[in-house]
């Protein structure tokens, strides 16, 4: 069996929660790339523009590089896995109960898209 081939594109340090973007990505996984771009596009959610923009990188890479259509192209793997957090201690926090203090934590995510190709079949 031959091996897939496949098209990447990473967007890191995106400023939003892990949590709220996988909530947008469990939507477009496995659809075609033109319809999951249609369907970002509209999608109210705050998440949907970071993820429209790294599966827009991807299809550009894969026309640009490979020469590649992007009705060929569809979401093979897509995940968002947790970035650094950025701990706002010394001024940004809340106060807490029985004299203590707790920071707020700023929390941010690295998108990762792999675009495949269809696998064409021919009916005879």
């Amino acid at each position: 069996m031959a091996e897939r081939f496949e098209v990447r594109a990473k967007a890191r340090h995106i400023q939003m929660t892990p949590r709220k973007v996988r909530l947008v990505i469990d939507a477009v996984r496995g659809m075609g790339a033109r319809e999951a771009l249609d369907i970002l596009r509209f999608m109210p959610n705050s998440a949907a523009d970071p993820v429209y923009k790294v599966i827009r990188s991807a299809v550009a890479n894969a026309e640009e590089n490979y020469g590649l259509e992007i009705d060929e192209l569809y979401v093979s793997s897509i995940q968002a896995d947790e970035g650094p957090r950025h701990r706002l201690a010394p001024y940004g926090g809340r106060f807490a109960g029985r004299g203590r203090f707790r920071p707020v934590i700023k929390r941010s995510t690295h998108i990762t898209v792999s675009l495949a190709e269809r696998d064409v079949v021919d009916y005879e």
